[in-house]
């Protein structure tokens, strides 16, 4: 049995084997604004429900390992006190990782990851439209666990109002977890859905994706691309070159053709196997 003293080891590591074996976990979509209004919006797993009288929801946007810095949402909720949390279910877990890439800040993750900003009732941060379930939250406390990288702060929220989308209740009002189909964040690039258990996103923060905002409308408006195949296309740095495109289309004269439908088709059936790029010469082929 391998056996470890915290302080023997680096930070790095010790958070891989917490963020590995404590799992799965659920996770907390968190939409905030600053002090001037501007849209934020990340996801966190280090989150829970504690309490039902009041209704108690704790998330812990961590100080970052690498540098020490804070992140925009709890820069967020120290000028606001208010946040949204959203869940996360299967059909929108590609959007929600595109929106965890650590963005300018002042760049609306929204927007990037292709999600509709639903206006709140009652805080003044958006909702995620997409979500099956959303917590409009005021911020009672905020507990720094330290001051070191790596160190979490605990946002004590409660909600002041949630919402459920009707498509995943039963006739008495009970939520269908089956129709739900929530996911959870494991060690990694794993998650896991209740429903099949664990499987794989590439994890979005070396690099900066393109964001859905800055896909054409023509695909970001396809009848057979979904907001996942979306949020998949992206979370790329760059689009293929032409050159790249032109060979391909020589390589694979069965996916040159006019119909949109059908080639966005072809470029789901490369989304479906995790072959973006392949996606992307597709839709981009004349």
């Amino acid at each position: 049995m391998l056996s470890i003293n915290p302080s023997e080891i680096s930070t790095t590591k010790l958070h891989s084997y917490l963020l590995s074996a404590i799992a799965p976990r659920p996770i907390a979509f968190a939409s905030t604004t600053d002090a001037k209004g501007n849209p934020n919006l990340s996801p966190f797993s280090f989150f829970n429900v504690f309490s039902a009288n009041p209704p108690i929801l704790i998330f812990s946007p961590a100080r970052r390992v690498r540098n020490n810095t804070t992140k925009h949402t709890l820069e967020n909720v120290l000028e606001t006190k208010e946040v949204v949390i959203n869940v996360v279910n299967y059909a929108m877990v590609q959007q929600m990782s595109l929106a965890s890439t650590e963005y300018a800040k002042g760049v609306n993750e929204f927007e990037k990851a292709g999600l509709k900003m639903l206006a709140s009732d009652v805080v003044k941060p958006f909702r995620v439209a997409e979500s099956p379930v959303q917590f409009e939250c005021k911020v009672k406390e905020i507990v720094a666990l330290g001051k070191e990288g790596g160190a979490g702060n605990l946002v004590i929220c409660e909600v002041v109002k949630l919402h459920i989308h009707k498509e995943f209740l039963n006739e008495d009002e009970t939520i269908n977890q089956q129709k739900l189909d929530l996911v959870a964040r494991a060690g990694g690039s794993f998650y896991s859905r209740a429903k099949d258990g664990f499987f794989e996103i590439p994890k979005p923060l070396s690099n900066l994706g393109i964001g859905v905002d800055n896909i054409p409308l023509e695909i970001r408006n396809s009848a057979v691309l979904t907001g996942n195949d979306l949020g998949m296309l992206g979370n790329v740095e760059s689009l293929p070159k032409t050159k790249d495109v032109n060979k391909f289309a020589k390589e694979h004269a069965e996916f040159v053709i006019e119909n949109k439908v059908k080639k966005h088709t072809f470029a789901k059936a490369f989304l479906a196997k995790n072959d973006v790029i392949s996606a992307w010469k597709v839709l981009l082929m004349e």
